[in-house]
């Protein structure tokens, strides 16, 4: 294993509170989540059927790894599912990244309550750190869509019934199969309908995609980066309306790199 499967497993960790054992749980889930949507391309070439049992394992810095399982007996944390590489060329593509997610759930609590257990938390700590992972949707959920079909369902806070997002909207802009026109930001709800669309064309005419600087394909689909809500057209961030649908939190190149220097 390289110096990040190390740091999951054999160090020593300064985690003590529910918000620290929170923070490495959410970065994990994090790197696992990328594996399986974003970066889904190289995790299919890596689950070799051919290769030994192979382990994805999540990562605190939001990273990944696909690898053999610790040779450590007992391991130092909890080990997730052994073999998932083995399924792949027998199952469809989808329900197999839905059954490796459920596996990566699964470890995930395995470890989150491992964690629990070494640091002594009492009954009001373990509820608290419960609470918190209950606030986010499970891996599961993120790969087959179904946390955004439950977003969908909760009532909304304004009359707004086009499906355009809004610069502030937390996930993703819908991605049906008819790409969405440009979004624009969202307005003041006692503002009039006339007055909404007319400054809804302005911005949207005036928005540039913060790849190539332009504002062509309208029509086109465009996402909207989370950290610097900056639109983007899809083609020029090679992110397409299928893959957005599993994507919680989206951010730029510009982001990501800025993180990754960090």
């Amino acid at each position: 294993m390289d110096a990040g499967a190390g740091a999951g497993a054999g160090a020593p960790y300064a985690s003590r509170t529910a918000e620290e054992v929170f923070r490495d749980f959410r970065g994990r889930r994090a790197g696992m989540i990328k594996a399986l949507t974003l970066e889904v391309e190289k995790f299919y070439q890596l689950c070799d059927p051919e290769k030994e049992n192979l382990c994805l394992y999540g990562y605190p810095n939001e990273t990944w790894e696909v690898t053999l399982p610790a040779e450590e007996v007992p391991p130092e944390i909890p080990e997730p599912a052994l073999g998932i590489n083995f399924a792949r060329d027998g199952m469809n593509e989808k329900d197999w990244l839905a059954l490796v997610a459920v596996h990566s759930d699964s470890w995930l609590l395995a470890v989150l309550f491992y964690f629990a257990a070494r640091f002594g938390f009492d009954k009001e700590s373990r509820r608290r750190l419960f609470n918190m992972i209950n606030n986010l949707p499970t891996i599961f959920e993120v790969v087959t869509g179904a946390a955004k079909k439950q977003t969908k369902e909760k009532p909304p806070n304004s009359t707004n019934k086009s499906n355009k997002p809004s610069m502030k909207m937390p996930s993703r802009p819908e991605s049906h199969s008819k790409a969405p026109k440009m979004p624009a930001p969202p307005k003041d709800e006692d503002e009039s309908g006339e007055e909404y669309g007319e400054e809804e064309e302005e911005e949207r005419d005036n928005t540039l995609c913060g790849t190539c600087g332009t504002n062509d394909g309208k029509d086109e689909f465009w996402i909207c980066c989370d950290n610097c809500e900056r639109w983007y057209h899809g083609k020029c961030v090679k992110i397409t309306p299928a893959r957005a649908e599993h994507i919680k939190h989206y951010k730029c190149p510009d982001c990501s790199n800025k993180r990754a220097r960090a």
